[in-house]
């Protein structure tokens, strides 16, 4: 089921499905919520879900300026205060793993637990393994059919606005995110990063994510790229599960987290 919400910062396409405790998910950037296709009966079967397209996505229009991650997170948070009315589980791919990462950190009180997906937390010249892919981007490429191939035929501002939307995501990736290791320290959800071995992200960015939430878990997928959840659905949709599934992280002979108290 499909509806708008009139945010203060956007009109937002937003769709829900399953029943339980609420569980976002956050598509990644220049997607729509159908890149979640491989997911939702899975994750439905156990969850409320919900669905929003955020700003310049989908069937949720562009507005005025740049993009930027703060705005997209603020639009979240507006979005769990007015629809969801509860804190909710997390799950965000890519540009939706930074929304999350900036959710989490700045409304705790929203958040239950997050898992982050191919997500950095640095602009792509620090977290990129080819920062200069971006230099060959452009509204027209090929490269981005397939993105534009999902926009064209949803967007509520037509066809033609492609090349700003392309243009803003690519400037967006460019600059942002500029979160700190600090900022991450704040996570206090339990959180799951999750990366394929051959991600577009470098597993040394990830690695530095995963060391910088506190408590936090670290699954790297074998024999998949950016693209995760669409190569490897079954495993990937085990592991979110059991990371929002499980009271607490126990072995039998911790390291990292030894002498941390259990979060539920």
């Amino acid at each position: 089921m499909g509806d708008y919400v009139d945010l203060p910062g956007v009109r937002t396409w937003y769709e829900t499905e399953g029943s339980g405790d609420p569980l976002l998910l956050l598509h990644g950037g220049f997607c729509t919520i159908e890149t979640w296709g491989a997911q939702r009966r899975d994750l439905a079967a156990a969850y409320r879900l919900f669905l929003p397209e955020r700003r310049a996505h989908g069937r949720t229009p562009d507005v005025a300026g740049p993009l930027s991650y703060g705005d997209m997170a603020a639009d979240t948070v507006d979005f769990l205060e007015a629809i969801v009315r509860a804190p909710a589980h997390l799950v965000g791919w890519s540009d939706g793993g930074i929304v999350a990462l900036l959710v989490a950190a700045a409304r705790p009180d929203l958040v239950r637990k997050v898992v982050v997906i191919g997500a950095s937390f640095r602009p792509a010249r620090e977290a990129f393994v080819d920062p200069s892919m971006l230099d060959t981007l452009a509204d027209g490429s090929d490269d981005l059919d397939f993105f534009r191939a999902m926009y064209e035929p949803v967007t509520p501002d037509g066809a033609e606005h492609w090349p700003v939307v392309a243009r803003k995501v690519l400037d967006m990736w460019r600059g942002q995110p500029t979160l700190t290791t600090e900022d991450l320290g704040r996570i206090a959800a339990p959180t799951l990063v999750m990366v394929g071995d051959d991600d577009m992200v470098t597993l040394e960015h990830t690695l530095a994510l995963y060391r910088a939430v506190p408590g936090s878990q670290l699954a790297v997928v074998p024999g998949a790229s950016h693209l995760v959840p669409l190569e490897k659905p079954a495993l990937v949709n085990r592991l979110i599960l059991d990371h929002l599934g499980q009271d607490a992280t126990e072995t039998m002979m911790p390291i990292r987290r030894a002498g941390r108290p259990a979060v539920p």
